[in-house]
């Protein structure tokens, strides 16, 4: 925990008044529209065209209180999410090409979900945090979720930017807009305390900055008389002590303990917040100074004014980014990245996370992060399809950034530096690199948000591809996030590439990792190669050992071999007396592959779960006689060749049986990263032999 994360308080503090956020300008700025390039402004039109055609959803009680029935939430937000991304897509088209030809129809959609009876999702229903959630929508009492916020910042950034066109119109219309937020938005956000605003006790985790970036965005798009400098000064205040709170439960490497998939409702939203504070605080500090230059003659306020804002810059809130936490949240997405498309995941993570897109390019610039601006421009190119207009994106906000960065992200070379390993203390993570594998190994604890049992598992990328996988989630449901959240298959450490044990009693069972942040690893130590340097980790203090060998489970040195590895006991998180240790060492040894070294000390039996994409094959053990078989059982100790498809080989010494088991993908959130059925191999182990494997 980051007891000294009060950044964003002290940076707002200095705020001498507050202007609104408009950065991003309006429709009637026709010159700063046309500046976006040509291809983009015509792909952003086109999307508009066929927008036209789709129909808009009709959401009923009936989809809001399935959740509440049988747990299903897709039916309800399968209506919710497309009015959204036809009306932003509605939206950008009109502002790129400005003739009216979509404004009836984003009058249609922006009714339409005004008139919701909430923008609340139905999982989300529940005044208190974790507690049940509410038959229907009490439209007395708004609750301000993920979605209610991002709901409010939706028709907030349409009407900032239409606004001239709808004051064409009618007034009632921007006057409507207003009354919705003053509803939902304004007086819960003023009156009452959610639990995601913080209160420097309670965990916080994505909400706390994703629905305060929202909120932001809902005040600081208004017209400037509806509120005064000081009521939006309250609101920059409140929003820095919320992000506070959420930057107190960061490590100072700036992990994201949620994984890269949520990085985007985390460390993005955290830069989000960040944005719409430094363009009100920036407007403020214009508008101050233009009040200055009109009492100077015309010839010099210019160049008055240009050098008061230059010094204003430079003293002023943008000097955030220089701050090392803010910087470590940023880069954490470029250290996680595996390859192509794939990220390290864990937890509530998929393999493939989503590409970047503008706001990581911009979070890279801001941040002097050369390496995350080329990430984030690499994928942008490398999409010629809708995704470069992020076609499934719900926040227009997030449209609107990408439209606008467009040009400069054409025009951005890549810097072509590989990543270096890394081992981010806070969450127990090592990721370490070669010319063909990409190793992560976790440690850290079963505590984290959006946890799966996965204390000591390891996942390996080679020549760009998945060889050993960690699963991800399957699509949520009121189980995901209830007392049965384990029973899912996907959650269980069985299921990872871990041991499990078996209780031989009366009522035979297997022991599994448990949940909570008590269940972890220990002893825990880390080594890094970087470029021939072994920096060594222990618990939380770091170092620096001469580029030797590290000892291994075997008292062997690997003198002149550059290896990083990590090395620790998850017998912690079974938290049974029969399981006394099990010494984990997980090693990229550079330019041969992946060693895994596992001492098992304690009285029950155990098998070793392997998950792979490829489909595994066992070839051969040391007595040659089990060629093309799916299983080999043995009383002794075999050594087992196991090909994973033609991407690599396992083999494994210590072990008494191997065997083969597949499980079909069938949710179709899994089968975004597993488009066929996954493997398991399972390993009996041999409980006076220390496991080895040799994954090349």
């Amino acid at each position: 925990m980051n007891k000294s994360a009060d950044i964003v308080k002290r940076y707002v503090q200095t705020a001498s008044g507050s202007g609104l956020y408009t950065r991003i300008p309006d429709i009637s700025d026709r010159k700063a529209w046309e500046a976006i390039p040509d291809d983009y402004k015509k792909l952003l039109i086109e999307q508009g065209e066929r927008a036209k055609e789709e129909p808009w959803t009709a959401l009923l009680i009936s989809d809001f209180r399935e959740f509440k029935k049988n747990g299903n939430r897709v039916k309800f937000e399968d209506k919710y999410f497309p009015r959204r991304r036809k009306l932003g897509k509605l939206v950008m088209a009109e502002c790129v090409e400005n003739k009216g030809r979509f404004v009836e129809d984003i009058l249609d959609g922006l009714y339409l979900i005004l008139e919701e009876t909430t923008w609340c999702l139905p999982p989300h229903t529940s005044y208190e945090r974790d507690k049940e959630q509410e038959p229907m929508p009490d439209v007395t009492r708004p609750i301000i979720d993920l979605f209610d916020a991002e709901s409010g910042a939706f028709v907030a950034f349409v009407e900032y930017l239409l606004r001239p066109v709808f004051s064409e119109i009618s007034p009632y219309i921007s006057g409507y807009v207003n009354d919705r937020l003053r509803e939902r938005i304004f007086t819960p956000y003023e009156t009452q305390h959610f639990w995601w605003m913080g209160n420097g006790d309670e965990p916080m985790c994505n909400w706390t900055v994703w629905c305060v970036q929202n909120v932001l965005l809902c005040a600081f798009t208004r017209e400037k008389s509806y509120f005064s400098e000081e009521k939006r000064l309250e609101y920059l205040q409140k929003a820095a002590a919320s992000c506070d709170y959420f930057l107190k439960d960061y490590g100072d490497d700036g992990a994201c303990s949620e994984g890269a998939q949520y990085y985007s409702h985390a460390g993005l939203c955290l830069f989000g917040c960040l944005e719409v504070m430094s363009g009100a605080i920036e407007d403020g500090v214009v508008n101050d100074l233009s009040e200055l230059s009109d009492a100077r003659n015309e010839s010099d306020s210019a160049n008055c004014l240009d050098s008061r804002i230059d010094l204003a810059s430079s003293l002023g809130f943008d000097k955030i980014y220089s701050e090392q936490l803010i910087k470590n949240i940023a880069t954490y997405i470029s250290k996680v990245h595996a390859c192509g498309d794939y990220y390290i995941n864990f937890a509530d993570c998929s393999a493939l996370p989503g590409r970047r897109t503008a706001r990581e390019f911009l979070f890279g610039k801001y941040v002097g992060d050369s390496a995350l601006m080329s990430l984030a421009a690499k994928d942008v190119m490398a999409d010629l399809s809708e995704g470069r207009a992020i076609d499934d994106e719900i926040n227009l906000f997030y449209r609107a950034l990408q439209a606008f960065a467009m040009k400069e992200i054409e025009e951005y070379k890549p810097v072509s530096a590989g990543a270096e390993d890394v081992f981010l203390d806070s969450i127990g993570l090592m990721v370490a690199r070669d010319s063909r594998f990409v190793l992560a190994t976790k440690a850290g604890n079963n505590g984290d948000s959006h946890n799966h049992n996965d204390v000591g598992s390891f996942t390996i990328y080679k020549d760009g591809k998945p060889f050993i996988i960690d699963l991800g989630v399957g699509t949520y449901t009121a189980k995901t996030f209830s007392d049965r959240r384990y029973d899912i298959w996907t959650m269980q450490s069985q299921f990872h590439n871990l041991p499990t044990f078996i209780d031989r009693g009366q009522n035979a069972a297997l022991i599994m990792e448990k949940d909570g942040a008590q269940y972890g690893a220990k002893d825990v130590t880390c080594i890094l190669c970087r470029n021939g340097v072994k920096q060594s980790t222990e618990g939380t203090g770091t170092g620096v050992e001469s580029a030797g060998g590290s000892d291994s489970l075997d008292g062997s040195t690997n003198d002149g071999k550059e290896i990083s590895s990590l090395k620790m006991d998850i017998a912690g998180a079974y938290d049974d007396f029969r399981i006394l240790s099990y010494i984990r060492e997980v090693s990229l040894i550079k330019g041969q592959g992946v060693v895994v070294r596992d001492h098992y000390d304690g009285d029950a039996d155990a098998f070793l779960s392997l998950m792979t994409y490829e489909k595994p094959e066992i070839v051969s053990d040391n007595s040659a006689n089990l060629v093309n078989e799916s299983a080999v059982s043995s009383n002794e100790s075999a050594e087992v060749v196991v090909n994973v498809g033609t991407l690599g080989t396992i083999t494994v010494t210590g072990v008494t049986k191997a065997q083969i088991q597949e499980y079909p993908i069938e949710d179709e959130r899994l089968a975004i990263a597993w488009k066929h059925p996954v493997y398991r191999i399972l390993l009996t182990l041999n409980k006076s032999d220390d496991i080895r494997l040799d994954i090349k």
